[in-house]
């Protein structure tokens, strides 16, 4: 979804500390810094200030954080954010992984209002996972049309305002093989659009107050190390939703996805993330839920929607580098397209994306603070929790 791309926690703090310490720690020496007795140097001082600001601002459960967001699709958003990271107390396998709870509001300058919540809960050793996620939003945002080849000057914004809802349970049936249901449920509407334009004319589904409601399935292949930092194993998912009038949706179509991400430990610490996505659907779907490219998840360098189509297929990878303490970088690359149809897929049909970004490592189970500089049809910037992918 769109606000789960682009929208994610930060902190004010970051946006400086990002910058002096990493480049200035590259040039200390870890033995150094370990038997050093001497007054901390500037970096490791903002360092242990920030993690003193961490500490202050937690519970014992609740990590919470003045939120401080920008991507091209939001603006610069302020707001308040809480997460929970957690296992069941008592009687928990030290192999159990970790869950998590993440709540956000953040108001932007482009007059976004958001609240956003999800849960990720694994129990029973993990052989059931369950996922949860609300948003709830008054989103004015930015429609190019439904293409490869959209011009920028297509651009025409709409405000709209929705109630999005998932669920997903999985249950572990093999070794790292897990199966599971899912539903969403979204309604919307669309009060504000450009006089004369697409989306007034009609023409564009979804261009009025949609309704979508569906049902389907997930089969995940997931042997990753670390579910926040992996730095080895696989994690493959197929997913299929089915929405139709039955299940109280406006529209009938069906939406096929396939997502492959594959983690390597390359030297000392350092990790190659690679993910090959590709997304379809069948019928006539509301443009908001149509297969697409851009924003801080897919094709960093792109505003999230630029092009939109039945089908998209991407392709990213990234360098995580480890700099000093909990600070980290990254490089990444990414290529994209969508097309009306398989057949309209070609060579010299694809966008590209580069980009570098900085992490911080907000907590021990290995949530990062990210910030990243994207550069495709233009320059992005985005804050975030979590790796991207």
């Amino acid at each position: 979804m769109m606000l789960r791309n682009t929208i994610r926690l930060s902190k004010l703090v970051f946006s400086l500390l990002f910058f002096l310490p990493a480049f200035s720690a590259i040039a200390q020496k870890a033995d150094t810094a370990i038997a050093d007795t001497s007054d901390p140097a500037l970096h490791d001082r903002l360092l242990n200030t920030t993690d003193d600001v961490l500490e202050w601002m937690s519970t014992d459960t609740w990590s919470f954080i003045p939120v401080v967001t920008y991507s091209p699709e939001t603006s610069l958003g302020l707001g308040v954010g809480a997460i929970k990271v957690f296992r069941p107390k008592e009687g928990a396998s030290p192999a159990l992984r970790p869950s998590s709870m993440p709540i956000t509001f953040i108001y932007t300058l482009k007059k976004q209002a958001v609240l956003e919540m999800d849960l990720d809960l694994w129990k029973n050793d993990n052989k059931d996972y369950f996922n949860a996620s609300l948003e709830l939003a008054n989103y004015p945002f930015e429609f190019y049309g439904i293409g490869n080849d959209m011009p920028a000057d297509n651009q025409e914004p709409y405000s709209s305002r929705y109630l999005y809802v998932r669920l997903n349970y999985m249950r572990r049936l093999l070794p790292n093989v897990y199966l599971g249901p899912w539903l969403e449920f979204r309604t919307e509407d669309v009060y504000e659009k450009v006089p004369g334009g697409l989306l007034a004319s009609g023409a564009i589904p979804g261009s009025d107050s949609p309704q979508v409601a569906g049902l389907g399935l997930k089969l995940n292949y997931d042997s990753r190390n670390d579910i926040f930092q992996p730095s080895k194993g696989s994690f493959h998912q197929v997913s299929w939703i089915t929405n139709e009038s039955f299940l109280g949706s406006d529209y009938s179509y069906r939406r096929y996805e396939v997502d492959l991400r594959k983690y390597f430990s390359v030297w000392e610490n350092k990790v190659l993330a690679v993910q090959g996505y590709w997304s379809f659907v069948d019928g006539v779907a509301p443009f908001q839920q149509t297969s697409l490219l851009g924003g801080s998840k897919r094709m960093r360098g792109y505003f999230e929607g630029r092009y939109r189509d039945q089908l998209a297929m991407i392709y990213q990878a990234e360098l995580r580098l480890p700099i000093y303490r909990s600070l980290g970088m990254v490089f990444f690359g990414s290529t994209g397209q969508v097309a009306e149809k398989t057949s309209q897929y070609s060579v010299d049909r694809f966008h590209y994306g580069a980009g570098f970004g900085f992490r911080y490592q907000l907590m021990d189970e290995g949530i990062n603070i990210r910030i990243d500089f994207g550069f495709g049809d233009q320059t992005a910037f985005y804050f975030g929790l979590n790796e991207v992918f």
